[in-house]
């Protein structure tokens, strides 16, 4: 028998959970099956968000022929062989363009996806790809030209609530049994989102059952699936709690305090993407100018565990972590810039110092308009002094150095050429 994630698997659009961004009324998906004209595409999303499954309902209700390749095992032998059945007739029995559906096109080299550039284009078939990484990254840029790029999300609690009822109500080995729900927080939390995954631990918890009722508690779902689940909830007041420990912890210099919380909210099923987001901003906040090589790292974490993903993502996010917790701190350019922002509001539109102003018309010229600007590398050490703030703020300091190494080289920079250079 088939697993039950295949047996529920939706047949028609009506039956499709979740992407109503896609799917419902006068989306893309929906749009394109209605008019059946369906464009290539790549469905970028995590796993059991539909992908597959959405990619055969619009073969199923446009009528096209439908191929299917997974790029683990496919190559350009397979996509040749299907484009020559398709041009000795073996699509003639429907009047559009087939369907070629690769899974995890991630996969297939810059050779490969090469392979599919004519074939798109000259319209033998319309391509619809799916893959969990960034297309960007994974995806070369002349077949993301070719193609609509659609991004799918992980399943809400809602939506797996409805696939959880659909199955049950409308499975022919699940309506045997009797289900008393008491509590769903860990079925839930160890589905990730996943479609699959849910109705994968439902099946497990069936198979399990010693009679024809199944009691499902958080307590039986991890004791059926070897996990113990954390509370963790990612849009709660626990979230809230965690993130902070997690960012004073690195603002506090404790490596050990920054990765176990860290650890904590893997565990709880963060997203990647918004811890590396956060320690995008604690790294121009509180570290700064001390180490300005701390920025760079945290967008180059960013970006890798986009590339990646999890298991190995948390790798890079624990080199971040520690780097950074270890790293000098100082917080003068958050500083900075709020001081400079309380000084706009204060003092409103200020203007423009003459001197400073562009002047490209012979009239803005003749009102002085860049009248006595000093460039700056025709002087020594290529520094001149020269007043850039307004009249009315001319003294204000709004970067003040912070005591470490780095800074108080700033700093020392700074003091020599006020004191060296020529009016």
């Amino acid at each position: 028998m088939k697993p039950l994630a295949e047996r529920m698997r939706p047949q028609t659009l009506t039956q499709f959970v979740g992407q109503e961004h896609l799917t419902g009324p006068n989306a893309p998906i929906q749009l394109a099956i209605e008019r059946n004209v369906v464009p290539s595409m790549i469905f970028w999303g995590p796993p059991g968000s539909g992908k597959t499954t959405l990619a055969k309902i619009i073969a199923k209700e446009t009528d096209r022929e439908f191929f299917q390749l997974n790029a683990v095992d496919s190559g350009v032998k397979q996509i040749r062989e299907i484009v020559t059945r398709i041009e000795k007739g073996g699509s003639l029995l429907r009047t559009h363009t087939p369907i070629l559906f690769i899974d995890e096109i991630h996969r297939f080299s810059k050779s490969q996806q090469d392979a599919l550039l004519n074939i798109v284009e000259n319209g033998t078939v319309t391509l619809i790809s799916a893959t969990t990484e960034n297309p960007s990254f994974e995806v070369i840029n002349p077949l993301q030209s070719r193609c609509q790029v659609y991004v799918l999300n992980e399943l809400t609690p809602v939506d797996l609530e409805n696939i959880l009822s659909f199955a049950i109500q409308n499975d022919e080995v699940l309506k045997q049994y009797r289900f008393d729900i008491k509590e769903r927080e860990a079925l839930f939390h160890f589905s990730g989102g996943d479609a699959r995954k849910l109705l994968n631990i439902i099946e497990m918890l069936v198979s399990f059952a010693e009679d024809k009722t199944i009691e499902v508690t958080n307590e039986k779902v991890e004791k059926t699936i070897q996990r113990k689940s954390y509370a963790y909830d990612k849009k709660g007041e626990n979230h809230y709690d965690i993130i902070s420990a997690f960012i004073k912890s690195i603002r506090g210099s404790d490596p050990d305090a920054a990765v176990y919380w860290l650890a904590r909210m893997l565990e709880g099923g963060e997203e990647v993407t918004f811890i590396a987001r956060r320690l995008i901003i604690l790294a121009a906040e509180d570290i700064g100018m001390a180490n300005p090589n701390a920025l760079l790292l945290a967008n180059a974490c960013f970006q890798s565990v986009n590339v990646v993903g999890m298991p190995e993502a948390r790798i890079i996010l624990s080199e971040t972590v520690i780097y950074l917790s270890t790293s000098p701190k100082s917080n003068s350019s958050y500083m900075a810039i709020k001081q400079a922002e309380k000084t706009v509001k204060e003092t409103s539109d200020l203007p423009v110092p003459l001197h400073l102003r562009n002047a490209p018309t012979k009239m803005m010229k003749n009102m002085d308009y860049g009248k006595g600007y000093k460039y700056a590398h025709d002087y020594e050490h290529n520094f001149v002094k020269q007043q850039y703030l307004p009249d009315e703020i001319s003294e204000y300091q709004f970067y003040i150095p912070a005591n470490n190494s780095k800074e108080r080289d700033v700093k020392k920079r700074m003091d020599f050429l006020r004191q060296h250079s020529k009016e």
